[in-house]
């Protein structure tokens, strides 16, 4: 690794950079989550009424928003260490915004398909980028504080999206996440571009977003995949368990019918709070790996309650678990702060945007595990909780094993 020169750091957390990056992220989660909230009405809109088929053609389209997310990670990332931090930023709002308006007027499942494999590759960019600049552009003692916020703010964008989708349909609910991202590029001429990543633009002998590099190193590739796996467990709650809520609530036996949408908006508001509570633990203990640990056995314990603690309990109950679920696995913006700390200025966008994206789109291996594992074991509770203490145990495992980045210099270049 080569020194470089070091960047201007803000003397303050709310800066441009996190306020523009913190709304960024909450449109980019009013986007991601939409689907999850109006799957039900929008395949029943659209012709798909069957509960078998709604489930089938949901997981599907989940599926497709992932995949784009996965080959979005890589051109975002890649673009982000060539090009810059601010134009992945507005590149990707631009991108999703516009499928997203489109998404309003599909009238057939391969329309909704298609727009949400281009609605991922949009959104596959918005929250590394945010998170490189904030952590580039923060002094390192403060940038935990700063990704909190970005966190914080991002993920109640969740919530928004429960309340359009439920008043005021869900073709209306994706023309507004599309007018909110549009919206937010006048805030573009308010923001400049990392410091650090100008002064390594400017050396034409530095290799930079060269994504094979993290595959030609040990070193490097040993970190790569160890922060792949700590935002699995995030994925594995939201993608299946709370997605699947309301098939999880028949199997439970609950007294009553809960839906999809609102135990997405309980999860998602609880992730408010614990990304508040693990970022400021991760600067109050000096170390984003305890505070990761701790999260992740919290997760963990949720996990058995929202299996096993609820069988024929009231829908209220199931709520709040998912409410719960949620700010255990509050650890989201922590996770791709650790994954911008652990390299250097030349990869780190690249990093940092592949990681959450390649989390997000294990979604698409997770699929067809918890089918394979609910068919094998007997029921969908069975297969969620083998899948579940698998990626948890690994989780866990690879943050044990990844070296500490708080207050890690990152004035650096990768040879």
């Amino acid at each position: 690794m080569q020194a470089i020169h070091p960047a201007k750091n803000a003397g303050t957390i709310l800066t441009a950079a996190v306020i523009v990056a913190a709304l960024g992220y909450f449109v980019d989660i009013y986007d991601l989550i939409l689907f999850s909230i109006v799957r039900v009405e929008s395949l029943h809109d659209l012709g798909v009424t069957a509960a078998s088929e709604v489930t089938n053609q949901g997981l599907f389209l989940i599926n497709m928003q992932m995949g784009g997310m996965l080959a979005g990670g890589i051109l975002w990332g890649i673009l982000g260490d060539k090009k810059g931090r601010l134009s992945v930023l507005f590149g990707s709002i631009l991108l999703y915004s516009l499928a997203n308006i489109a998404n309003g007027f599909v009238t057939s499942i391969d329309q909704y398909a298609w727009l949400r494999l281009v609605a991922g590759i949009g959104l596959a960019g918005e929250l590394g980028a945010g998170i490189t600049l904030v952590s580039e552009s923060l002094p390192k003692e403060k940038r935990g504080y700063g990704t909190m916020v970005v966190a914080t703010v991002g993920v109640s964008g969740a919530l928004l999206g429960y309340w359009v989708g439920h008043a005021w349909g869900w073709r209306n609910a994706y023309f507004v996440g599309g007018g909110l991202g549009l919206a937010l590029l006048v805030l573009r001429v308010s923001v400049f571009e990392s410091g650090m990543f100008r002064q390594v633009q400017a050396r034409t002998e530095v290799a930079r977003g060269n994504f094979l590099s993290l595959f030609t190193n040990p070193v490097r590739l040993g970190k790569y995949l160890r922060i792949l796996l700590i935002g699995v467990p995030l994925w594995f709650v939201v993608g299946i368990l709370v997605t699947l809520a309301p098939e999880f609530g028949k199997a439970l036996g609950l007294t009553g019918g809960v839906t999809a949408g609102l135990a997405v908006f309980w999860c998602y508001f609880g992730l408010v709070f614990g990304d508040f509570i693990s970022g400021a633990l991760s600067q109050v203990w000096h170390s984003r790996n305890k505070a990761l640990q701790v999260f992740l056995v919290f997760c963990a314990v949720l996990v058995g309650v929202y299996l096993f603690g609820v069988p024929g309990a009231s829908p209220t109950i199931f709520y709040a678990v998912c409410f719960v679920l949620g700010v255990s696995v509050g650890f989201w913006a922590l996770f791709v702060t650790v994954a911008a700390e652990q390299f250097g200025t030349n990869l780190r966008a690249t990093v940092a945007t592949t990681a959450p994206n390649f989390a997000r789109g294990a979604v698409v291996g997770l699929v067809p595990a918890f089918k394979y594992l609910s068919g094998a074991l007997g029921g969908i509770v069975a297969g969620a909780a083998v899948l579940g203490a698998l990626t948890l145990v690994v989780a866990f495992w690879a943050v044990s094993t990844l070296p500490e980045s708080y207050g890690k210099d990152l004035d650096y270049v990768e040879d």
